[in-house]
């Protein structure tokens, strides 16, 4: 499939925004002023992971947004039916096309209904001519698990993820079943997990869209914890399992991968004290190993995803769309 360049029509913002591009080596930093006041608050964030593996809507989510489906998949990784949301562009039924997948992953608390916006932006975009037509698939990733397998096997999300539901997908749907179509992203603990699944499988993905997700080194708090208070944490007791998920040490290990095959981009609000250091700390880790990426810091904007959607609602896909073109042009070569 062939993605042409979107057309210029535009949806008009939510948000009046102010806009200020500086571009500086490897990034550019975007800054607008929102208003200080109604900050949307932060949940405490339950500490050891938890899922329910197929959900119901909330009351709110009632009506799925226009070509959108609740489905599930069976995972033979833990004998389990496993929830998950879908869209299927508009020319699917009619068409006999192959289509790109953007792969959203949800943040910590949440389930697969949890983006359904994201699905609705996409739709209303295709329908608008901003964007191509594409495929969007919502995985379940449950809470605190940060889409990693468990030391204990109780939670292999990963394995999940990359091993059962992506290969279901495209045995069951008509997709680009490579990386030349496949996309990924994800807010909070899904950009945190989108990140890392990326910099892990990069011959799995074209393009990643990290949208305040927080990148901290895994092996520090490894050195720091006690013996017993590792028997406790999700990756368990043993260096090497740290070392293997520690996105710092796995995107060092795939560098040169990474630069040929994965565009980044990256984007968090300056007003996000709980991700900004560590997205920070990554965006440099990233320039250090000369690899080049997109990354946005958003005055005065906190935790929140639906206002930084809202600001670039026009725009938000973009990223994906030129990946993919760019991708599949350097196939055709």
């Amino acid at each position: 499939m062939t993605i042409k360049d979107p057309k210029p029509t535009r949806m008009p913002h939510k948000t009046a925004i102010t806009l200020l591009a500086v571009l500086i080596s490897f990034s550019v930093i975007l800054i607008f002023n929102l208003p200080a006041s109604g900050q949307e608050k932060r949940k405490k964030r339950p500490a050891s992971p938890r899922i329910q593996w197929i959900n119901q809507p909330k009351s709110t989510q009632a009506s799925l947004p226009p070509n959108a489906q609740h489905l599930r998949f069976h995972s033979k990784l833990i004998n389990q039916e496993i929830g998950y949301c879908i869209y299927l562009p508009p020319s699917y039924s009619e068409s006999k096309k192959t289509y790109p997948v953007i792969y959203t992953l949800h943040g910590n608390g949440g389930n697969e209904f949890t983006c359904l916006d994201s699905i609705a932006l996409l739709h209303r975009g295709i329908e608008s001519g901003i964007w191509p037509e594409m495929i969007m698939v919502l995985p379940n990733g449950g809470s605190s698990t940060f889409y990693k397998d468990s030391a204990d096997g109780q939670f292999p999300i990963e394995s999940i993820f990359i091993h059962e539901m992506i290969p279901f997908i495209d045995a069951n749907y008509r997709t680009i079943s490579s990386r030349e179509g496949r996309c990924i992203e994800g807010f909070s603990m899904g950009g945190r997990g989108a990140t890392r699944l990326a910099m892990k499988h990069p011959n799995l993905f074209c393009s990643l869209f990290c949208q305040a997700g927080n990148v901290p080194r895994l092996l520090d708090t490894f050195d720091a914890a006690s013996t017993e208070e590792r028997k406790t944490m999700l990756l368990g007791e043993k260096r090497e399992k740290w070392e293997a998920e520690d996105v710092y040490a796995v995107t060092q290990k795939n560098v040169d991968e990474i630069k040929n095959k994965v565009r980044i981009k990256i984007a968090c609000g300056t007003a996000d004290t709980g991700h900004l250091e560590t997205i920070r700390d990554f965006h440099q880790h990233l320039k250090q190993l000369g690899i080049d990426h997109t990354y946005l810091e958003i005055e005065q904007l906190g935790h929140q995803r639906t206002k930084m959607m809202s600001a670039f609602e026009s725009s938000w896909f973009d990223y994906h769309v030129e990946s993919i073109k760019r991708a599949q042009q350097t196939l055709q070569r």
